[in-house]
């Protein structure tokens, strides 16, 4: 079927689910949930098939990305039933007024109507995906890589059983068939078809939408995330925190690629920071992070020598940028030339410096004395996410239910004219 063919079938649907109240929508994603854990065996060989194709074409972090195993689909299944259990942003009265002549105003939220997501290799955004937009009411048209295509069908032939179980449209759910740049250019100008388009995955995906699209678009950045180390941070805590950062899932948008060191404390830091990230890692047989250094932190400890791009580089490795910086203001400088706008964090126990930081820092979430890892949909009580956003209009940060709908004004009178 061709993407066209695809997309006049979700905005066919879409009125269904703009219709369907919050009991039909929450049954059909516990439905989707049984669903995808009763395929579980099918998902999995698909996926098998998936990785087998990309073994040696990809990295092993992303091999990561791309794997499903039994726990990751289960946990999906229960992605699906947490967005059930939230509120319902659908006929939210977001504000009302009474006018003088009696006029009732109000600011009501409504379905976006058909969402497009590009995508790249996690096969698990393809639930998320279809969670988010289908319980914020809207239609979704869905475009995986060509590397997670295999398993994003799985899933989606599982989504569409529980749909219809639960009486719902089957075609407000679709996979774009097509995995060529010639689907993704079709979304992108797919006007009077594709309501909002939200790409996730790289830099280069997410600059060719923005460039090209003519259909609203919401910027999900990739994630230069910086950890600046002040002269005044519990250094152990500052440890803790950059490797949990870098180390804990290196292949995410929310994982650290950048560590900014205070020049008072750097001597003694570095040192501990080797340790930590390259020498206790190897000995432990986990693998060492790669420290590409500015020259200040290069006279202190050994590394590779940082590129001219290695600052403004999203790594999703096992591969860690450092600089040695003069003070928080000296960190602020740094983030605002190279910064995504993703996710930002000070380690300090000074409070002067941490507000500092926090008010300069421009970018959708700013940390205090905590890891990067936390910029997510279900860390932040929102369910699972849609992507995290580093535009400022009309969402920014993880994109949760009401960040999938828009709004309208209802007006009630009672024959006014004027």
């Amino acid at each position: 079927m061709t993407t066209m063919e695809l997309l006049k079938k979700a905005r066919g649907a879409k009125g269904a689910m703009a219709l369907a109240d919050t009991e039909r929508k929450n049954q059909a994603l516990l439905e989707m949930a049984r669903a995808l854990e009763g395929r579980t065996a099918d998902i999995l060989a698909a996926n098998g098939r998936d990785l087998e194709a990309a073994r040696g074409t990809i990295s092993e972090v992303m091999l990561d990305r791309l794997a499903l195993s039994p726990e990751r689909i289960a946990g999906m299944a229960q992605g699906m039933r947490e967005v059930a259990a939230l509120p319902d942003p659908v006929g939210a009265v977001l504000s009302r007024v009474e006018r003088p002549n009696g006029m009732v105003i109000e600011k009501t939220a409504v379905p976006m109507g058909v969402i497009a997501i590009i995508y790249e290799s996690r096969p698990n955004v393809t639930s998320d995906a279809a969670a988010l937009a289908l319980k914020a009411g809207s239609a979704c048209v869905l475009r995986g890589g060509k590397e997670a295509h295999r398993s994003a069908a799985a899933i989606v032939a599982a989504l569409k059983e529980g749909l219809a179980a639960a009486g719902l449209p089957e075609d407000a759910l679709q996979l774009v068939e097509d995995t060529s740049r010639a689907s993704a250019n079709e979304l992108m100008t797919a006007s009077g078809y594709v309501d909002l388009l939200i790409p996730r995955g790289g830099a280069g995906l997410i600059r060719a939408c923005v460039d090209n699209a003519t259909v609203p678009v919401i910027e999900t950045g990739t994630g230069i995330c910086h950890i600046y180390v002040d002269q005044w941070a519990d250094q152990e805590m500052a440890l803790d925190i950059l490797e949990n950062a870098k180390c804990s899932r290196p292949s995410v948008c929310n994982a650290a690629e950048v560590c900014l060191v205070d020049g008072k404390i750097a001597g003694e830091f570095l040192p501990k920071l080797k340790a930590r990230l390259v020498d206790s890692r190897t000995a432990a047989g986990q693998p060492p992070v790669e420290l590409r250094l500015d020259e200040a932190a290069a006279a202190v400890i050994g590394g590779v020598p940082a590129g001219e791009r290695d600052f403004d580089t999203e790594f999703l490795d096992y591969i860690l940028a450092v600089r040695v910086v003069d003070g928080v203001e000296g960190a602020v400088a740094h983030i605002a030339a190279h910064s995504t706008g993703h996710s930002e964090c000070i380690v300090t126990g000074d409070e002067r410096a941490a507000y500092a930081f926090q008010r300069q820092v421009d970018s959708a979430a700013v940390y205090w004395n905590a890891s990067t890892r936390f910029t997510d949909g279900g860390e932040f009580g929102l369910g699972c996410e849609m992507g995290i956003s580093t535009q400022k209009l009309h969402a920014r940060g993880p994109l949760g239910l009401a960040e999938l709908c828009t709004f309208k004004f209802i007006i009630r009178g009672n024959g006014q004219i004027r």
